[in-house]
C-alpha cells in the first residue's frame, strides 16, 4: 500500500496536499514540512469495543494533589490520572525545575515517578535533584530518546507519573524523519497519549516555544493533550507565572505564582505585594489597579512616561499591555478629556512582568497617562478599577467588590470605580483638578 504524503505547517499545523511557500492560514514562510502517513494494520473484532451509551461505565478519577498549592490551583486541585499534560516556556525559565519539584512531591507520597530526560545527562539531572534535596526510592531517572525504549521502561516500572523532557528530543526509529521534526513530534505525542490512556497514569511532556512565545511543533499537539500549561517570566526578574490555557478536567483561568530561588521555585502566598512599590521618588505617571486572575485579585502598578517627541511619528511602547488597546484609550482621552497627545512619545509599563489581559485596567492606564502628561501625582492611596468604552463611559467589570476589598486590605482607601463615576472626564477632573 502506497503511503500518503502531505505537508504540515510547523507554525500553525495547517495541512496541504502539496508544498507551499507561504502558509495560507498563518502567513508564515517556508514552514511546510513533509509528512508521511503510517500504514495501519487492519484489526479484527472492532465491534467488541463498540458500546451503547447506557453500557459505558464512568470511572471517577480522583485527582492527586501534589501539595504544591500554587501548582494545584492551576490544574484545578491536582493532577488527574490518565491525563497528558503539555508544559511550555522559554529556555531556562524553570520548566524542568518545576517538574522536578512535582516529581519530588508525588514520590514523597510513595507515588512511583519516571523522569525521562532527552536533553540532559543523568549527572545533570542528579545535580538538580540534589539542589532540590530529593532523595527517595520512588523517583527514577532515564536518559533516553528512543520512544520505543521509553515505552519499555514504562512497561517494566509501571509508574504513576511519567515526565518526558522534552517532546522535541524523543524520536520513533521507524520514521524516516529527523529528531524534532513535525512528523516525529506528532507521532511521539500520539504514542505517549496511547500509553497514558492505556495505563491510566499521568504524563507530563515539556515542549519548546518559538520566538513569539507559542509552542513549537504542530498545533495538533496542543489539541491532542488534555492540559496545556505555560511558565512565563521576564528576564532579569525572579518571578514566574504558571498559566493554564486548556484543561479538560477543570477550570483554565487560574494562575500560579512562584519566585525562583537557589533552592528551586518557591510559592508566593501574597501575590499583590510583589507587583507594587509605594516608595517612589517621583509619583507622577504612577497608578494602581486590581486584576482578577481566576479567583485571585492581584494589585498591580502601572507606570507611564509622556514626553514631547523628536520624530515625525510619536512612539507608543507598551510592556504588559495591549498596544492596540492603548491607541484606543488615547483616542478617548483626546476626545473626552480634551488633552492633545498627538505630539507626545509614550512609554507604558506594567511592573513585575505581569500582563494585563482584560479591560479592567483601562481606567488606571488613562489616569497614569494624564498624570505623567500634567506632571502631577495622583491622590495618595488611590486605585482605579474599570473598563473604558469608546463613548468615554466607565463600565463595570466582574468581581468589582472583591477587587475593592483587596485594594482596601493593602491600604488603598480612595477607589475610583464605575460604582461612583460614570465617565472618564469626571474621573480626570477629580484626580488632577
Amino acid at each position: 500500500m502506497v503511503k500518503k504524503t502531505y505537508f504540515v505547517c510547523s507554525n500553525c499545523g495547517y495541512e496541504s496536499v502539496k508544498w507551499l511557500g507561504k502558509c495560507p492560514n498563518c502567513g508564515a514562510w517556508n514552514t511546510f514540512k513533509e509528512f508521511r502517513e503510517q500504514n495501519n494494520e487492519s484489526r479484527s473484532g472492532v465491534s467488541s469495543i463498540v458500546k451503547k451509551v447506557k453500557e459505558i461505565e464512568i470511572t471517577d478519577f480522583k485527582k492527586i494533589s501534589t501539595g504544591i498549592y500554587e501548582f494545584d490551583r492551576v490544574v484545578d486541585e491536582g493532577v488527574t490520572p490518565s491525563s497528558l499534560i503539555l508544559i511550555g516556556g522559554d529556555p531556562g525559565i524553570g520548566k524542568s525545575t518545576l517538574l522536578m519539584q512535582v516529581a519530588k512531591a508525588l514520590s514523597e507520597k510513595k507515588r512511583k515517578v519516571l523522569y525521562v530526560s532527552g536533553e540532559e545527562s543523568l549527572e545533570q539531572v542528579k545535580g538538580r535533584a540534589e539542589r532540590l534535596q530529593i532523595s527517595n526510592d520512588y523517583l527514577y531517572f532515564f536518559n533516553e530518546q528512543d520512544i520505543s525504549r521509553v515505552k519499555d521502561a514504562v512497561e517494566d516500572l509501571n509508574p504513576d507519573l511519567l515526565i518526558v523532557d522534552s517532546i522535541q528530543t524523543v524520536y520513533k526509529p521507524e520514521l524516516d524523519q529527523v529528531v524534532g521534526s513535525v512528523t516525529q513530534v506528532r507521532e511521539c505525542g500520539a504514542e505517549l497519549l496511547r500509553v497514558t490512556k492505556e495505563r491510566k497514569m499521568t504524563t507530563f511532556i515539556v515542549g519548546h516555544v518559538t520566538k513569539d512565545g507559542t509552542l513549537a511543533g504542530p498545533k495538533t499537539l496542543e489539541h491532542m493533550v488534555d492540559v496545556v500549561l505555560y511558565l512565563e517570566g521576564e528576564r532579569g526578574f525572579n518571578l514566574r507565572i504558571l498559566r493554564c490555557t486548556k484543561n479538560r478536567f477543570g477550570t483554565s483561568d487560574e494562575i500560579g505564582i512562584f519566585e525562583m530561588t537557589s533552592e528551586g521555585l518557591a510559592e508566593v502566598s501574597d501575590a499583590s505585594t510583589l507587583f507594587i512599590s509605594r516608595d517612589h521618588v517621583r509619583k507622577e505617571g504612577i497608578s494602581y489597579t486590581v486584576l482578577m486572575e481566576g479567583k485571585r485579585p492581584i494589585l498591580v502598578e502601572i507606570q507611564t512616561l509622556v514626553l514631547p517627541t523628536f520624530f515625525p511619528s510619536p512612539q507608543r511602547v507598551a510592556t504588559g499591555f495591549d498596544t492596540r488597546r492603548l491607541y484606543m484609550l488615547l483616542a478617548v482621552v483626546e476626545k473626552f478629556a480634551g488633552i492633545n497627545l498627538r505630539g507626545m512619545d509614550m512609554f507604558l509599563n506594567v511592573t513585575g512582568g505581569i500582563k494585563i489581559q482584560d479591560s479592567s485596567g483601562d481606567l488606571a492606564v488613562i489616569a497614569s497617562i494624564v498624570s505623567s502628561y500634567r506632571k502631577r501625582p495622583l491622590p495618595e492611596n488611590s486605585v482605579f478599577i474599570g473598563e473604558v468604552g469608546l463613548g468615554g463611559e466607565v463600565r463595570k467589570v466582574p468581581n468589582i467588590l472583591k477587587r475593592i476589598e483587596e485594594a482596601k486590605r493593602l491600604g488603598f482607601i480612595n477607589v475610583y470605580s464605575p460604582l461612583e463615576y460614570t465617565n472618564v472626564e469626571e474621573v480626570v477632573k477629580l484626580c488632577l483638578g
